[in-house]
C-alpha cells in the first residue's frame, strides 16, 4: 500500500497544529480545520488520467473577465501544457481593464507568478491563492493596491472570487503540484479571450495599448502551450527572451535573443490574428463592446439566483446551490444592464506607462538590483531550505532546514532541490524543465501577521470593503530594492505562510 499521501497529510496536520500551540497569543487562533488537505475527487483523478496527466505535474491558471471563466491547464506527458478544467467565475468587480489604484475595485490584470507563500490555508474566504498585486511590472508603472486574490465566498471588491466548492478544488490542484515539485505557477490574467473578434470588439478601448502587450503573451502561450517566462523592462512586459545583463522593471532593456522558431510562430500568429481583426472591421460584422458597472457573474451562477431572493439592494437574502458551487447569502449580485456608449474608466486616465508592442533587441544592457528576503520563528521551523524567495538569476539561499523538514526527510519526502534550472524555450515535445522564483518581502493576505497561527476562516456575512490602503501611491518608479530581476514579474511574498509550513513536502 503507497503510505507517501497519508504520511504526508499527517505530517502537514502535525504543521499547523504545531503553529496553533505555538501562538497561542493570537487571539484569532481556533482549532484548525485543513480544509487546505481536502483530497481531489475521484472524479477529478478521472479526468487527469484520461488526459494523460499525473496529479502532481506542473499547473498554469488563465482567468478571463468578460467570460467571467478560470481556465486550469496541466502538463500532460508530453511536456506540454493542456486544458483540465473551466471553472465560471461566481464574482468579480471593477471594469475591463487593469488595476490602477488602490481603492478603484479594479481586479488585476496582467501576469503573476505564484509561490507556495502566497497560498493561505486559513483565508476568511475558506481558501485564498494571493496573486501578488503589485508585480514589478505594475510597481514600475506607479499601480497601487494589495491583497488581491482569487480565493471563495463568492464575494469580489477587486479580487475573483469562487465558491468554496471551486477554490478546494484550485487549492488541491496547486498544492498537489508543489508536492510534485513545481517551485511556482503562473496566472494569466486577461480582459477576454484575445481572439481576433474580441480584438476588434474593443478596438477603441484606451486600454488597447496595453492589452496588446498582453496579447503577446497570451499568443506565446498560444503557439507554445508551456508557461512563459516573462520578465520585465522599460516598465514592460517581455516575453521568453534571454538577455545578456539583468531586466530592471524601470532599466533600459538589455539586449535580448528569442529562439527563431517561437519568434517565428508568434509572428506568424499576430500577423493572421491582424488580418482577421481588419477583415472584420471592414465588413462592419463587429458587435458593440460594453462595459460593467460593477463586474460580472458567469450565467451559470445568474440563471441560479431567484430574483425573490434578492432584496432591493441587490443582496442576496439566502444561499443558493447551483452545478458549480453554492453561493452564500448576502453575496452583492453585479448590477444589471451593461453600458455600451462608454468604455474605460475615470482612473484609467493615469498613465499606464510604456506599453508599446515589446520587440526584442539586439543591443544594450542594464543591470539589475538584488532583493533581500527575511525569515522568522515559523520559516525557520517549518521551512525545507530553499524556499521561493530570491531573484530569478539566484540559485543560492538554502537554510538548514527545521524540525519538520528532518521528520520529512526520515519519511522520505525530502524537500526540493535548492539549485534551480533555467526554464528552456518550448518545442514541439520538450523535456519540461521548470523555474520559478520570487522574491520576499511584502504581506499580501487580508491578515498577513495571523497566516502563521493558522487561525479558522470566518466567512463574512457581506461583501467586503477593499482593505485600507497601507504604502503610499509611487508617483515616481520604486526603489531600486523593490525592482529586480524577475522570472514571471514576481511579486514579493510574506514570510511564514503555506511555503514555510509546507515547504518538506514540495
Amino acid at each position: 500500500m503507497n503510505r507517501r499521501p497519508l504520511v504526508r497529510s499527517l505530517l502537514a496536520s502535525a504543521a499547523i497544529f504545531a503553529a496553533v500551540a505555538l501562538a497561542g497569543c493570537d487571539t484569532d487562533t481556533a482549532a484548525p480545520t485543513l480544509r487546505s488537505l481536502q483530497p481531489l475527487s475521484p472524479q477529478m483523478i478521472a479526468a487527469i488520467e484520461k488526459r494523460h496527466m499525473s496529479k502532481e505535474s506542473p499547473i498554469l491558471v488563465r482567468i478571463f473577465k468578460e467570460e467571467s471563466e478560470l481556465d486550469v491547464w496541466k502538463e500532460d506527458q508530453s511536456g506540454r501544457m493542456a486544458l483540465l478544467k473551466t471553472y465560471p467565475i461566481c464574482r468579480w468587480s471593477g471594469d475591463l481593464g487593469p488595476k490602477i489604484k488602490q481603492g478603484d475595485r479594479q481586479a488585476p490584470e496582467g501576469f503573476y507568478t505564484i509561490t507556495p507563500s502566497l497560498m493561505n490555508p486559513n483565508s476568511s474566504y475558506y481558501l485564498s491563492i494571493n496573486l501578488g498585486y503589485p508585480n514589478s511590472y505594475d510597481r514600475a508603472n506607479g499601480r497601487t493596491g494589495s491583497f488581491l486574490m482569487i480565493h471563495g465566498d463568492c464575494s469580489s471588491a477587486g479580487c475573483y472570487a469562487m465558491t468554496d466548492e471551486q477554490v478546494a478544488e484550485i487549492y488541491a490542484l496547486a498544492r498537489e503540484s508543489f508536492f510534485g515539485g513545481q517551485t511556482s505557477f503562473q496566472i494569466q490574467a486577461f480582459p477576454f479571450r484575445m481572439t481576433p473578434q474580441n480584438m476588434a470588439r474593443h478596438r477603441n478601448s484606451s486600454h488597447m495599448p496595453f492589452w496588446r502587450m498582453l496579447k503577446t503573451g497570451y499568443d506565446h502561450f498560444e503557439v507554445t502551450r508551456q508557461e512563459p517566462k516573462v520578465d520585465v523592462c522599460e516598465r514592460r512586459y517581455v516575453f521568453n527572451t534571454e538577455a545578456s545583463g539583468r531586466y530592471t522593471p524601470t532599466g533600459t532593456c538589455p539586449a535580448m535573443t528569442m529562439p527563431d522558431d517561437v519568434m517565428a510562430a508568434v509572428k506568424g500568429k499576430q500577423q493572421r490574428d491582424d488580418a482577421q481583426v481588419a477583415d472584420l472591421v471592414r465588413r462592419g460584422s463587429v458587435p458593440a463592446a460594453h462595459s460593467f458597472a460593477d463586474g460580472s457573474m458567469h450565467p451559470t451562477f445568474m440563471a441560479a439566483v431567484s430574483r425573490h431572493n434578492v432584496d432591493e439592494n441587490g443582496v442576496l437574502r439566502a444561499k443558493t446551490s447551483t452545478t458549480a458551487g453554492t453561493i452564500p447569502a448576502n453575496v452583492r449580485l453585479p448590477p444589471s444592464g451593461k453600458r455600451t456608449t462608454g468604455f474605460s474608466l475615470a482612473s484609467a486616465k493615469s498613465s499606464t506607462g510604456s506599453v508599446g508592442e515589446p520587440v526584442v533587441r539586439d543591443t544594450r544592457t542594464a543591470a539589475a538590483q538584488p532583493s533581500s528576503g527575511g525569515g522568522n520563528f515559523f520559516g525557520n521551523m517549518f521551512s525545507s531550505g530553499g524556499d521561493a524567495s530570491g531573484g530569478s538569476s539566484t540559485s543560492d539561499g538554502q537554510s538548514s532546514g527545521g524540525v519538520m523538514d528532518r521528520m520529512a526527510r526520515l519519511v522520505g519526502l525530502g524537500g526540493s532541490s535548492a539549485s534551480e534550472k533555467s526554464a528552456p524555450i518550448p518545442k514541439a515535445k520538450p523535456a519540461r524543465s521548470r523555474t520559478k522564483t520570487a522574491t520576499r518581502a511584502k504581506p499580501e493576505e487580508k491578515k498577513p501577521a495571523r497566516q502563521a497561527a493558522n487561525a479558522v476562516a470566518i466567512r463574512p456575512k457581506s461583501e467586503p470593503a477593499e482593505p485600507q490602503q497601507q504604502q503610499t501611491a509611487a508617483a515616481t518608479p520604486p526603489a531600486s530594492n523593490q525592482g529586480t530581476t524577475i522570472n514571471g514579474a514576481a511579486p514579493t511574498v510574506p514570510t511564514g505562510s503555506f511555503d514555510n509550513r509546507f515547504g518538506a513536502w514540495r
